[in-house]
């Protein structure tokens, strides 16, 4: 007897339907599965043969059980499979034939056929979605991860004698109704206001935030760069709901969602270590997965120590912060992340760290300070839009008690920006100004003369490239909606140009 059910393949961030075709007949007792299952799906075989026997149903030990998973050309992964073919395999004993065609499962099976936690249930529901299918089974655990998405009848499965309980009618299961809330958080461990002095470097984090511009910030240890770098989700504007989706997607097929926070609402802050890899940064594995620049998009990467990270893997930053995207390539194909998150850097001018200090002497000979601040190739600085110099603070500074403006009131004037930004870009694909196009910097960044003059005088003296030119356009736009200005005033523009020092 030949059973076919619903179930779906997670390929990067997208689902790929696959039917699990279950086939019990006479002939020598085996059990296979085919159709290219990696060693967890060909291990379910064991799973599902306990699963079935300790829940009290009989299995069909003295037949012939061939599992087929088509499209056969795809590679299959993971836990998914579990609860489809122990749906084909209790129906094919109890020979019950099924309309299931509106149905699709997932979830993984426990020894004793109740199911666990599975990962990437969002994109999975997502998927049901767009092709139209009714209803989602899938384990209980996950009923509010996938309650994000609406238009679904999702049942939660506690165990296998449950489910085929409903599926012949016995006792039904209900239809999970607590729809999860979209309400955004925000990030207030930390207060702009506990920030001694650095005012033009909290300025920079204003624009930076009011726009999704790129910042590295070169100075001595001790003088805040980690503290303002970790200080700027308090000044972000909250998550809209299609954020919110976006990331949590990301992070559900990451297996980084807990079962007590089945959503991301709050922007992400990502802090990988320098000696982290190329594919932990970007993403990748024999089955690709999101790295630390898809898990920051729509929040804040901050990479510490940035000239300590190895050059070759700074150099994977090229696209993302060009294009807002990750292609993983393998011979399988290749895949496309997410990658559009606030890079901030930090780092030492020298060895040292006192390169240029007013407090203490450099001990770095030339030849080491050249050859560490190689370490950092022009075309990745070319691609940071704000350039800063994070100096040491004084003792006056430090011991002031008077405070400086919270992160409540800068984040205020952030919010009307990102509002312009909204409505300059209505109807279109982009949010921010950093995410321009050169259709959209024509349109939305036009210079008067004497701002063109100071311009080509800039690109003559700073040796500026085309690309620096297009970012100090965009920086200027945001400094202008911060101004509440509807075109680039030479003053914008001026500022804009302050902080491109390293070009």
């Amino acid at each position: 007897m030949l059973i076919k059910i619903n179930s779906v393949a997670i390929i990067g961030l997208s689902g790929q339907q696959v039917e699990v075709e279950v086939d019990v007949n006479q002939g020598f007792p085996d059990f296979f599965i085919v159709g290219l299952p990696d060693a967890a799906v060909k291990e379910s075989q064991v799973r599902i043969r306990s699963a079935i026997k300790n829940s009290g149903l009989d299995f069909p030990y003295n037949k012939r059980i061939v599992i087929n998973l088509a499209p056969a050309d795809i590679k299959k992964e993971g836990v998914f499979y579990d609860l489809p073919m122990a749906v084909g395999l209790m129906l094919n004993t109890l020979e019950q034939q099924l309309d299931l065609s509106d149905s699709l499962f997932v979830g993984e099976v426990s020894l004793d056929g109740t199911l666990r936690h599975t990962n990437g249930i969002l994109p999975v529901a997502i998927f049901a979605r767009e092709k139209g299918i009714k209803n989602l089974y899938l384990p209980a655990v996950n009923a509010d991860e996938a309650s994000l998405i609406g238009d679904l009848n999702i049942y939660p499965v506690n165990n296998l004698i449950e489910l085929l309980n409903h599926l012949l009618g016995l006792a039904p299961i209900k239809v999970y109704q607590n729809k999860v809330s979209f309400i955004p958080e925000l990030d207030l461990n930390l207060d702009m206001a506990q920030i001694k002095g650095q005012e033009h470097v909290k300025r920079a984090m204003e624009i930076a935030a009011a726009g999704a511009h790129n910042v590295i910030m070169s100075g001595p240890p001790g003088s805040g760069k980690t503290l303002i770098a970790k200080t700027l989700p308090t000044i972000l504007p909250a998550m809209t709901e299609e954020e919110i989706l976006e990331v949590t997607k990301i992070y559900s097929i990451a297996g980084l969602l807990s079962q007590d926070r089945p959503l991301i609402n709050i922007r992400p802050f990502r802090c990988p270590h320098h000696t982290s890899s190329g594919v932990a940064l970007v993403g990748g594995g024999r089955f690709p997965k999101p790295g630390e620049i898809s898990l920051a998009h729509r929040g804040v990467l901050f990479l510490d120590e940035f000239a300590e990270f190895p050059r070759k893997v700074l150099e994977n930053l090229r696209q993302p912060l060009e294009d807002g995207i990750v292609s993983v390539s393998r011979a399988a194909g290749s895949l496309i992340f997410p990658a559009k998150f606030t890079l901030i850097a930090a780092q030492n001018p020298c060895p040292c760290g006192y390169l240029n200090d007013s407090s203490r002497q450099c001990t770095c000979s030339p030849a080491t300070i050249l050859k560490y601040q190689l370490r950092v190739s022009g075309p990745i600085l070319d691609r940071i839009d704000m350039q800063i110099e994070v100096p040491h603070l004084s003792f006056e500074k430090l011991s002031s008690e008077k405070d400086g403006e919270s992160s409540a009131d800068i984040r205020k004037r952030v919010e009307a920006a990102r509002q312009k930004q909204k409505a300059r870009f209505s109807g279109l694909k982009i949010i921010t100004n950093s995410e321009m196009g050169q259709k959209e910097l024509k349109a939305f960044c036009v210079l008067d003369s004497a701002s063109l003059t100071l311009m080509k005088n800039a690109m003559e003296q700073m040796h500026l490239s085309a690309r620096s030119y297009h970012r100090i356009l965009k920086l200027a736009r945001t400094i202008a909606d911060l101004d509440n200005s509807e075109n680039i005033l030479l003053n914008h523009l001026a500022e804009a140009l302050q902080y491109r020092t390293k070009s």
